[in-house]
């Protein structure tokens, strides 16, 4: 079964809205992160940490990287596309697939660990190890992870590798 012309644009709108909501997110969290800088306040802190972890799991970023995901493999299985049909597809497998365990197993870990540092701590977040390694490591990583998917974006865009098989 393929999808016909108007099945496609809707799921191509989908799947754009998913892209906006994982890097528009991503790109929020990242923001949110300098909103820290010269707090004065452990209860505003834990608040930029509990913003931060709701942004990213339950509101914008986890449900817009699984939407690409889901979109990504109705695409494949519901368009001419396919899996493997062309070079650009097969990278944005891998890096939607690697993105997405990436940011479960480290940068979501990561971040959780931040929050509840600075629900315990409040400011003293600011001078514990793990609450600065957690924090230095989720803003240099994410902020790698997001570039990427930006690149994703315009390598979409562009469609370079065409058909492989010819």
């Amino acid at each position: 079964m393929k999808l016909g012309v108007t099945g496609q644009r809707w799921l191509k709108g989908l799947h754009l809205t998913a892209a906006a909501c994982w890097v528009g997110g991503g790109i929020s969290l990242i923001m949110l992160y300098f909103i820290k800088a010269g707090v004065a306040d452990g209860g505003v802190l834990y608040g930029i940490n509990q913003a931060i972890h709701r942004v990213d799991m339950a509101v914008v970023v986890v449900p817009g990287a699984f939407g690409c995901l889901l979109t990504g493999l109705a695409y494949s299985l519901l368009t001419k596309w396919g899996f493997v049909r062309h070079g650009w597809i097969v990278l944005k497998w891998v890096v939607t697939v690697a993105a997405i365990v990436f940011g479960t197993v480290c940068l979501g870990p990561w971040e959780t660990r931040m929050m509840e540092i600075s629900g315990r701590l409040g400011l003293g977040a600011l001078t514990d190890a793990v609450y600065i390694e957690s924090e230095h490591l989720n803003l240099v990583w994410g902020t790698l992870q997001v570039t990427i998917l930006v690149a994703v974006i315009f390598i979409s865009i562009f469609k370079p590798w065409k058909n492989i098989r010819k």
